[in-house]
């Protein structure tokens, strides 16, 4: 399910065979098997290494570092001196996460892990400083990170959130927390979004160079 935004989605539905052409592009960091290569789509994985490399990502937040599979996409597509800042509230996945980054040979310094809440680190970081904001944890936050995340974007960047689902019919806090980050999104006119239609979609809002 995805959140559809008519008037700027793409697509028909998800890619095909997401493992094949798109889900088998590895980029530069290598081939190593880890448990991070499970925890998210090979269609949404490349989606993202897309957007960072179309960005020339060289600052990149993402928020929830699950066991590394979303850091690992975004570093391929970054440029060789990127630095992807990681941020969760779980320390022992942060580990999990950065030894499977360096079994895929990632050097330490291109990774800073920031172990806390993001609605409280978040504000620490410096606005207007990044390229790419992803966000893949707590749903029922997403307007909040929003209003959080845009800021920190450079004129051009992009924030990114994972699994939108399409809210029309459902009352949940996750529903209704999804219908109100569309809301926002729609009454910003700073902000172009784009649905896409990659493993459980994701919603793609650009910051335009106006903001």
């Amino acid at each position: 399910m995805r959140l559809v935004i008519p008037e700027t989605s793409i697509g028909t539905g998800p890619l095909d065979r997401p493992g094949s052409m798109l889900g088998d592009a590895r980029g530069s960091i290598g081939h190593a098997a880890d448990p991070a290569e499970e925890s998210i789509d090979g269609s949404a994985g490349a989606a993202l290494r897309f957007l960072a490399t179309v960005l020339r990502a060289k600052s990149v937040v993402e928020v929830g570092s699950g066991t590394g599979a979303s850091a690992s996409w975004l570093l391929r597509g970054m440029v060789p001196e990127g630095v992807l800042t990681s941020i969760d509230i779980d320390a022992a996945a942060q580990h999990i996460a950065r030894e499977a980054l360096a079994a895929q040979g990632v050097p330490r310094s291109r990774t800073r892990f920031i172990a806390g809440l993001a609605e409280r680190v978040l504000p620490k970081l410096t606005e207007g400083a990044y390229d790419l904001v992803f966000v893949d944890a707590m749903p029922a936050k997403y307007p909040a990170f929003l209003e959080l995340g845009a800021p920190l974007l450079r004129p051009g960047g992009a924030i990114v959130f994972a699994g939108p689902v399409d809210a029309a019919q459902r009352q949940e806090p996750r529903a209704q927390a999804l219908r109100e980050l569309t809301r926002a999104v729609r009454a910003d006119e700073s902000l172009v979004p784009v649905a896409l239609p990659v493993g459980d979609g994701l919603l793609a809002i650009a910051r335009t160079e106006q903001s």
